[in-house]
């Protein structure tokens, strides 16, 4: 394994990991203005970066074709609702929540390539999904609704991964133009629903003001390191570390915010882990009957 592709994996998922801490220090924020901060400051910095890669023409290109346009424009929606689910759920102390809707991901992942792109299930993606929806069914029998948390995490962030598996704009030119397809919304949240204009970034502690400048930062670096990682490493390897995040979120959860984590937790989630390690298995053993993985281009 190349140090350099394991190293920048565990940059980018042991990031998303942690980011609730992130979020949750900004919990006297409101939910809009957090939202509105982490699109206009990921706008400038991937704009930035564009400028000193000399990748800028990329905009052109990617805005010249419909297709493109439509992509990143649904892609743009998905991500801030994401986002902004995943903020808020931090917010009300439910990121156990969020933790399980990423370890759900790539089980969603399996179920929307069977759907929309007519991909046949192995008989263990279709007992790994059945295992995660028993999972899904034992939270709902014992809170009496739907994780829509969780579901919602997993479905957005799977539907915006299809998307940009349908698009050959490179990460940071589509992130530049995903977000710039909401600045409008958050420009007009930072200017006519704040009050001076700007809002806690100008009013807030200097902690508070620090983490909303850094929010642009934080969102685009770990998708970069993401993308480093991707060029470096087998698709079955970098598949492994994806399951990095959502246990670190968890660990946050239970043991830093002391979220309850119930037998109805316990059960929803070992189901889930079982699901994810006959998935796991089931790629690998499919990685080594078709020999060496096609790095993913980036």
């Amino acid at each position: 394994m190349p140090l350099a592709g394991a190293l920048y994996a565990a940059l980018a998922y042991g990031t998303w990991g942690v980011l609730p801490v992130y979020w949750k220090l900004l919990g006297g924020v409101p939910l809009l203005e957090v939202l509105a901060h982490r699109v206009l400051g990921t706008v400038l910095f991937t704009a930035a970066l564009l400028a000193i890669l000399r990748q800028t023409p990329e905009l052109g290109v990617a805005l010249r074709s419909r297709r493109e346009r439509l992509s990143l424009l649904m892609s743009g929606v998905l991500i801030g609702l994401n986002w902004g689910v995943f903020i808020w759920a931090v917010g009300a102390g439910r990121i156990l929540e969020t933790s399980l809707g990423y370890y759900l991901n790539p089980l969603v992942n399996v179920l929307l390539g069977t759907l929309l792109l007519h991909e046949r299930l192995s008989r263990a993606q279709g007992i790994a999904v059945a295992l995660a929806g028993l999972g899904v069914l034992v939270m709902l029998m014992s809170h009496g609704e739907l994780p829509w948390i969780a579901l919602v995490l997993a479905s957005s962030f799977g539907l915006y991964g299809l998307l940009h598996k349908l698009t050959s704009v490179r990460p940071i030119a589509a992130l530049a133009i995903e977000t710039g397809v909401l600045a409008p919304a958050a420009l007009a949240t930072l200017c006519l629903a704040t009050e001076p204009v700007g809002g806690a970034l100008l009013t807030a502690e200097p902690l508070a003001q620090t983490l909303l400048a850094l929010a642009g930062p934080v969102t685009a670096l770990p998708l970069l390191w993401f993308a480093s990682a991707a060029r470096r490493l087998r698709l079955s390897t970098l598949g492994l570390f994806q399951y990095l995040a959502p246990t670190l979120a968890l660990l946050v959860a239970v043991f830093l915010y002391g979220e309850p984590f119930t037998r109805a937790h316990a059960i929803a989630f070992a189901l889930i882990w079982s699901a994810l390690a006959l998935y796991t298995v089931d790629a690998l053993r499919r990685a080594g009957a078709t020999g060496p993985i096609r790095r993913q281009s980036a």
